[in-house]
């Protein structure tokens, strides 16, 4: 079986009647861990070569990303909303509730404080890494650990799959959402198929952006790495499994089995790269898939185990739900058991350490067993 959120497109964590948020409560996120200060700028892509497959009378496929990269200064730059006001009205009223299962109330998500300084000067050349959001979700939402990498020296570019997120705001100030389908198996088949090729777009849309412009000489495209959280983390095996200008990918809690049960491709015949997987604890649904993966790939591969986390426990989840209203079992159905502080600093470790050692050459035997800095990873 693939996972619940997949089936029930990413509305497993079912907290309806839970109380909401204060009004006056802020929400910010961690901090970064690494020591360069971090900016980002939004992106407005258009592939002209295809129409867009969810909506073929829209015209060509329209993309929003993010780059998140190290600055040589953030002084004087503001910081980047959490999301825009038109996404986040739509993300508070229906995203948030129906399907990531998130309180309702007056929580105004643009205002969700970040660490990243829209349009700082970006200073070096750095290691690239694509992220694929979860089924449901929108590319903000694994913000915390998308900034902890770019402060340790990593260009991370977050994509919106249009049509497929919840929401996506353009420039021009339209949002435009998505309708979750009547025929899950077709739905998650075409999404998956869509990730991949807008993967390979947005990586030819960043040797573009490599050659002129803000971002000139930043992007070292000889190392690309790829994660995801959910249907993020099946895309980034996918997208490896189609595009080998992807040097290494991780699969945060994200199945590699169709609806029925069957194999997908990439978990049929793996990958000659390396590939981390990531996991929630307790009883899941990836274990065949993962397991078949793991049997039939002549690359590096490990499986590793998050003990006391959920499912949302890879995602901005583990940093903004303990500063909601929520009841104590409630909380603990969506992000676990597991201290929030403790998760979000053992995975920031684990999946910097895996991209330094396959994108840079530098490892730190962390991936090599269990650490005792480390003790909530379980391998």
């Amino acid at each position: 079986m693939v996972t619940r959120q997949l089936i029930m497109l990413a509305a497993a964590i079912l907290l309806a009647c839970v109380p909401p948020a204060a009004a006056d409560v802020l929400l910010r996120l961690p901090a970064p861990s690494g020591a360069k200060r971090v900016g980002v700028v939004a992106l407005h892509l258009v592939d002209h070569s295809r129409p867009d497959p969810w909506r073929p009378d829209a015209g060509d496929r329209e993309l929003m990303v993010s780059v998140y990269y190290p600055a040589r200064r953030t002084a004087g730059y503001p910081a980047m909303p959490y999301m825009l006001p038109g996404a986040a009205a739509h993300f508070g009223a229906v995203t948030a509730n129906q399907y990531l299962g998130l309180p309702t109330g007056p929580v105004d998500w643009s205002a969700v404080a970040t660490h990243a300084a829209q349009g700082a000067p970006v200073s070096g050349r750095w290691p690239v890494l694509i992220y694929s959001p979860g089924l449901g979700e929108p590319r903000t939402w694994d913000t915390t650990l998308v900034e902890d990498l770019a402060s340790r020296g990593y260009v991370v570019v977050t994509v919106d799959n249009t049509y497929e997120s919840p929401e996506v705001q353009f420039p021009d100030g339209s949002v435009v959402t998505w309708t979750p389908p009547s025929d899950p198996d077709a739905f998650i088949k075409k999404a998956l198929a869509v990730r991949v090729r807008d993967t390979s777009f947005v990586l030819d849309q960043l040797a573009a952006l490599n050659a002129g412009g803000r971002l000139a000489g930043s992007l070292d495209l000889s190392a690309v790495g790829m994660f995801g959280h959910s249907a993020g983390g099946t895309a980034a095996a996918a997208a490896m499994d189609a595009d080998p200008r992807i040097d290494a990918g991780i699969d945060m809690d994200g199945n590699l089995t169709w609806l029925d049960g069957g194999l997908m491709p990439v978990a049929a015949h793996g990958l000659d790269r390396p590939f981390l997987f990531l996991g929630k604890d307790g009883a899941t649904d990836t274990g065949p898939g993962w397991q078949a993966f793991r049997a039939n790939t002549p690359g590096w591969t490990r499986q590793l185990t998050l003990r006391g986390s959920q499912h949302a426990s890879f995602t901005d989840a583990e940093a903004l739900l303990p500063q909601m209203n929520l009841p104590p079992d409630a909380r603990t159905e969506a992000i676990g058991t597991i201290d929030p502080a403790v998760a979000i600093r053992t995975q920031e470790a684990y999946v910097s350490a895996f991209f330094d050692r396959w994108l840079r050459g530098r490892d730190s035997r962390l991936l090599d067993g269990p650490s005792p800095c480390y003790p909530a990873m379980e391998f």
